[in-house]
C-alpha cells in the first residue's frame, strides 16, 4: 500500500542544472546583464476577469445593446428624429387604398398635412404622443416606384385584399423585395367587414394559410375603423426595426420638396434643390450623391430651411415671419425674408471635393517606343522606294491620285470579291425565301386547323404571326440550353479552316485546377479605363471602420435640409412631378468609378427561361440599376473558374460586369426585359467581391472517336482533318468520357487519322476528348439609363412549368 501522506524528497536529492536558453532567446539585455525591467502585463491577462466580473460586463453589454435599440426607436418619429416614414404597398388591384388613408388620416388630436411631392401621400402629427408620421402610397405594379421607396423605407404597410389575399402582380412585387432586402412590416386587411358574414370565417382561414409561406410569424391587423387603425399605429411605431446593411452605411434622402433652376448655358441642365430629411448617416457636401434612375452628381450647397413638420407649430418661425410680413409689409419684400429664414449650412469646398471621374482616360501613346532615329527613318524610306511600282497615269496626276489607281490583277481579285459578296447575297434571298415558303406553309397549317383552335378576337394575325416567331426563337435557346447540358462545351472542328487557325487563341492546361495562369496576361483594352484596388477587403475595413468611429462633418441624421445638386437635367424634376418617388444616396469615396464586380447570384423559381451568357439584363444592385451584358461562371475556391454558357437552374452562379465600384454588403436583382416592356425576375443574390483579376476561363472540347483499338493505344479519327492540325495540337494531353488519359503518338495519313497512346484499353463506346481553354471577358456595355417597366402580368406559357415546381 502506498503510503497516506505525500512524498518528500530527501537531502540526498540530484539537483540539475538550469537550462540554458543560448543566445536566441530572451533579450538583449539579459545577455547584457545587469537589472531586466518588469514585462508589461500583456493584454489578454488584463482580460481575464473571475467569474463575478464576467457576469457583470456581460449584464452592462446587454443593458448597452438593449439602450440603443429603445433610443432608435425613440428618435424615429420624435421632434429629433426623422419622420417615420411608411410606405403603402398595395399587393392587390382590388385593395381599397382611399378607405386605409382616410382611416389612417382620423387620428384624434392629430395633424394631417398633404405631400407635395406624390399624390395620395401626407404627413400625420400628434404632438400628444410625440410621433410623427409620413405615409407614401406605391401600387405593386409600379416595381421601380416600390422598389426605391422600400430602400428608404422604415416600415412597409402591405395591403391585402379579404378574399384573394394577393394577385400575379403584388406576389411578383413580394419577390422582388424579399430579394432586395426586407424593412419592418405590417400586414393589414382592410374591407373584411364588407363579406357576407358566413364567408368571413373561411377568408380568415385563407388569408392565414396564404401569408403562413411569406411571412411566417406575421399577425394580420384588420382596418376597419379608428380604433383598429390606432392599434395599427402603434404597432408600427414600437416594433424593431430591421436594418438594411447598404443603406446603414450611407446618407439617404426622401425628397420632400424639390424646385429646378435652370443654369445660364441651357434649360436642359441646372441645379434641382431637393429638400427632405437626413437618414442612416452624416450627410457631407464634399461627398457625391446618387439620385436613383438618374446617375451620380455633386452637391454644391447644403441649406436649413425651416422644418414644415415639426410638432410644435409655435416654433416654425417661417409662418410667424410670413404672417408679420402679410400685415405689415405690402410691397413683395416676403420672399427676401423667407430666404432669410433658410441657413446656409455648409458649402463645397472644391479642394475637397469628390470628382465625378468614373473612367480613367487611357493614353494611347503610353508604354510606346522612343521616337525614330535619323537611321530608321531613311531604312524606311529606302525599303518605300524599293517598294515602287510604276503605273501609267495621266497627265497632271499626284503621288497621291496615282495611289488609288490599280493594276489589272487588283481589278481582277476586287471583281472576285464583289462576285463573292453576290453569292453570299443570293445566299441570303434564298434562305429568306425558303424562310418565307416555311412561314406560308406554318400559317396554311394554321389555317386547316383552325376549325379545332379558339383564338381570341383582339389578336390579329400579324401579332399572331409575331408571337409564332417569338416561340420559335424560344425553342432554339431551349434546344441549345439541352445541348449544353448533354454535351458542356462540345463543339464540332471545323472542316473548312484549319482548327489551328480557328482555336489559336485557346491553349491545353495539363491541370485546370493547379496550372497557372497569370492574371495579368493579355488583358483588354477596357481594362485600362477601369479602377483596381490593391488590397479591396482591407480598404473596405478601413472604411467601414472610419465610418463607425470618426464623426464626419455635414448634417446629422433628423435634420430637414435642401441640397443643391449641380448639373442635374430637366428630365430628373419632370419625372418628380409626375409622382415618381426621388431618391437620393450619397456615394462612400471610390463609388462613382468603374471596375469588375462579381455578383453571387441564384435562379428565381418563378422563372424557368434559357438565360444565354452576354445578354442583356437588367441589375439593381443596392440603391443602383443599370443594365449590361453579363458573363456567368461557377462559383468555387480555385483561382480558375470555367464559364457556364447559360444561367443554370440548380447551381449558385458568378455573374461579372462592368459596373461603378459598391463596397458589400448590397442586395442584387437581375430581371430580363421582354418584347412588351415587362421585367421578369430572373435571379437574385449578392455582392461578391470587386475584382478585376478573377480569372473567368472558357473551355472548348474537341471530341474524337476511336477507329482500331489496341492493347494501350488506338487510333482515333474525326477530332481532326488534315496532318498539320494534328501535330500543332500534339503536347495536349487527351482524355476520355470513361476516365482514360492519354496522348498523340503521332499522325497517320493526310486526313486527320492519329495514333494516341492512352493508360488502358479503351471501350469502342468511348469517346476521345482535348480540352482547351481560353480566358474572356465581359462586354463593356454598361448603361445606367433603365427604361420604366410595363405592369407585370404572368406569362400564360409559364404557368404550367410554375405549377409543377410548386407541386
Amino acid at each position: 500500500m502506498a503510503a497516506a501522506g505525500a512524498h518528500r524528497p530527501g537531502p540526498l536529492k540530484q539537483q540539475n542544472k538550469a537550462h540554458k536558453g543560448g543566445k536566441h532567446s530572451g533579450s538583449s539585455q539579459r545577455r547584457a546583464g545587469g537589472r531586466v525591467p518588469v514585462k508589461a502585463q500583456p493584454r489578454r491577462r488584463l482580460r481575464d476577469l473571475n467569474r463575478v466580473d464576467r457576469r457583470h460586463q456581460a449584464l452592462q453589454l446587454r443593458r448597452q445593446r438593449k439602450e440603443a435599440v429603445l433610443a432608435e426607436k425613440r428618435s424615429l418619429g420624435s421632434r429629433d428624429g426623422p419622420p417615420h416614414l411608411v410606405v403603402v404597398v398595395l399587393l392587390h388591384s382590388r385593395a381599397a387604398a382611399q378607405d386605409t388613408l382616410r382611416l389612417l388620416q382620423s387620428q384624434d388630436s392629430a395633424i394631417v398635412r398633404a405631400d407635395e411631392g406624390r399624390a395620395g401621400g401626407f404627413a400625420l402629427l400628434c404632438p400628444r404622443l410625440k410621433q410623427r408620421w409620413r405615409f407614401v402610397t406605391a401600387q405593386a405594379g409600379d416595381l421601380h416606384a416600390v422598389l426605391d421607396l422600400a430602400k428608404v423605407a422604415d416600415s412597409l404597410l402591405f395591403i391585402l385584399d379579404p378574399v384573394d389575399v394577393w394577385d400575379s402582380a403584388g406576389e411578383h412585387c413580394l419577390s422582388c423585395l424579399f430579394a432586395q432586402g426586407l424593412p419592418s412590416y405590417a400586414l393589414a386587411v382592410p374591407g373584411a367587414t364588407d363579406l357576407p358574414p358566413k364567408k368571413r370565417i373561411d377568408a380568415r382561414k385563407k388569408l392565414s394559410k396564404s401569408i403562413e409561406k411569406r411571412f411566417p410569424e406575421a399577425k394580420l391587423f384588420p382596418l376597419n375603423t379608428e380604433q383598429e387603425s390606432s392599434l395599427l399605429l402603434r404597432h408600427l411605431s414600437s416594433q424593431k426595426q430591421r436594418h438594411l446593411a447598404f443603406r446603414d452605411r450611407r446618407a439617404h434622402l426622401l425628397a420632400h420638396a424639390a424646385e429646378f433652376v435652370p443654369s445660364q448655358d441651357s434649360d436642359l441642365t441646372g441645379t434641382l434643390k431637393v429638400s427632405g430629411f437626413v437618414r442612416g448617416q452624416t450627410l457631407n457636401v464634399n461627398s457625391l450623391v446618387h439620385i436613383v434612375g438618374h446617375g451620380d452628381f455633386q452637391l454644391s450647397q447644403v441649406d436649413a430651411p425651416p422644418d414644415p413638420l415639426s410638432l410644435n407649430p409655435r416654433m416654425v418661425k417661417g409662418q410667424k415671419r410670413s404672417q408679420d410680413m402679410e400685415v405689415q409689409d405690402d410691397s413683395g419684400n416676403g420672399v427676401a425674408e423667407m430666404e432669410e429664414d433658410v441657413k446656409v449650412l455648409m458649402k463645397a469646398d472644391p479642394s475637397k471635393q469628390e470628382s465625378l471621374q468614373s473612367e480613367v482616360v487611357p493614353d494611347p501613346m503610353e508604354g510606346e517606343q522612343t521616337w525614330p532615329t535619323e537611321e530608321e527613318l531613311q531604312e524606311a524610306e529606302d525599303a518605300l522606294k524599293a517598294n515602287r511600282r510604276v503605273v501609267k497615269v495621266p497627265k497632271g496626276t499626284s503621288k497621291y491620285q496615282a495611289a488609288w489607281i490599280v493594276d489589272d490583277g487588283e481589278e481582277d481579285s476586287e471583281k472576285d470579291d464583289d462576285d463573292d459578296e453576290d453569292e453570299d447575297m443570293d445566299d441570303d434571298l434564298m434562305e429568306e425565301a425558303v424562310s418565307q415558303e416555311g412561314e406560308s406553309s406554318e400559317e396554311e397549317a394554321g389555317e386547316e386547323e383552325s376549325e379545332t383552335m379558339t383564338v381570341s378576337e383582339c389578336l390579329r394575325d400579324d401579332q399572331y404571326d409575331e408571337t409564332m416567331e417569338e416561340d420559335e426563337q424560344m425553342l432554339e435557346r431551349y434546344k441549345q440550353e439541352r445541348m449544353d447540358e448533354m454535351f458542356p462545351d462540345e463543339v464540332d472542328t471545323p472542316r473548312d479552316v484549319p482548327a489551328r487557325v480557328r482555336f489559336q487563341k485557346y491553349r491545353g492546361l495539363k491541370s485546370f485546377r493547379t496550372s497557372p495562369w497569370d492574371p495579368k496576361e493579355n488583358l483588354p483594352r477596357d481594362y485600362a479605363r477601369i479602377f483596381q484596388f490593391q488590397d479591396f477587403s482591407r480598404t473596405r475595413k478601413n472604411l467601414f471602420r472610419q465610418i463607425e468611429k470618426e464623426e464626419t462633418e455635414g448634417a446629422s441624421v433628423g435634420w430637414y435640409i435642401t441640397l443643391h445638386v449641380c448639373n442635374v437635367p430637366v428630365s430628373v424634376m419632370e419625372s418628380f412631378k409626375e409622382g415618381k418617388p426621388l431618391v437620393l444616396f450619397s456615394l462612400l469615396p471610390h463609388e462613382q468609378k468603374m471596375s469588375v464586380l462579381n455578383f453571387l447570384v441564384r435562379r428565381h423559381p418563378g422563372n424557368s427561361e434559357p438565360v444565354r451568357a452576354k445578354e442583356e439584363l437588367i441589375f439593381h444592385c443596392g440603391f443602383r440599376r443599370f443594365r449590361a451584358s453579363p458573363l456567368f461562371s461557377q462559383h468555387t475556391s480555385a483561382d480558375k473558374h470555367k464559364l457556364e454558357r447559360f444561367l443554370r437552374p440548380d447551381a449558385a452562379l458568378v455573374v461579372t460586369v462592368y459596373a461603378p465600384i459598391t463596397f458589400p454588403p448590397a442586395s442584387v436583382l437581375l430581371f430580363k426585359q421582354r418584347s412588351n416592356g415587362m421585367h421578369d425576375l430572373i435571379a437574385t443574390g449578392s455582392l461578391l467581391s470587386v475584382d478585376p483579376d478573377r480569372i473567368v476561363i472558357k473551355r472548348l472540347v474537341l471530341s474524337g472517336h476511336p477507329f482500331k483499338i489496341f492493347t494501350k493505344t488506338a487510333v482515333v479519327r474525326y477530332m481532326f482533318f488534315n496532318r498539320e492540325d494534328v501535330m500543332w495540337f500534339k503536347p495536349v494531353e487527351l482524355r476520355t468520357k470513361w476516365g482514360r488519359r492519354g496522348h498523340i503518338k503521332e499522325p497517320l495519313g493526310t486526313h486527320g487519322h492519329m495514333k494516341c497512346h492512352f493508360d488502358g484499353q479503351l471501350k469502342s463506346q468511348d469517346t476521345v476528348l482535348l480540352n482547351l481553354y481560353k480566358r474572356v471577358f465581359p462586354k463593356w456595355t454598361y448603361d445606367p439609363h433603365v427604361p420604366e417597366p410595363v405592369p407585370w402580368v404572368r406569362s400564360d406559357s409559364a404557368l404550367p412549368e410554375r405549377e409543377e415546381e410548386m407541386e
